[in-house]
């Protein structure tokens, strides 16, 4: 997700609220399935779906934070070529809303890292 254009920060579950949080408090305690399968039922989901780079089997929770705009039509101080101090202004809008535009792009990202990921085990495991 880093790799996005404008994006400045990403989080997996409980992310960064989770280095505030004691041991006890992030664990995503099991218990066995209400169903009778073989997979656990989780009672929460910090983890964000990923626990040690692995899949838990819950929904994979990412969220990502977009940069604000950078053209904007106030006045910023700056220096021009000679080093000079100037203020550089932009004249119109180019970029209104990132984030807006970038939640598909995040949706594509997560799917072709999925889909990459899969097609390595299919490469590694047959």
């Amino acid at each position: 997700m880093m790799g996005i254009n404008a994006v400045k920060g990403v989080e997996i579950g409980a992310g960064f609220h989770a280095a505030r949080l004691r041991g006890e408090e992030n664990a995503d305690p099991m218990r066995p399935a209400s169903d009778g399968s073989n997979r656990p039922d989780f009672l929460s989901n910090n983890a964000g779906g990923i626990a040690g780079g692995i899949s838990t089997g819950q929904p994979v929770v990412v969220r990502v934070a977009f940069k604000p705009t950078s053209s904007i039509l106030t006045p910023v101080p700056t220096i021009n070529k000679a080093g000079e101090a100037a203020d550089i202004v932009t004249r119109g809008r180019h970029d209104p809303c990132v984030g807006i535009r970038g939640a598909p792009v995040v949706e594509a990202m997560m799917a072709l890292v999925l889909a990459d990921h899969k097609l390595l085990h299919r490469a590694q495991c047959g």
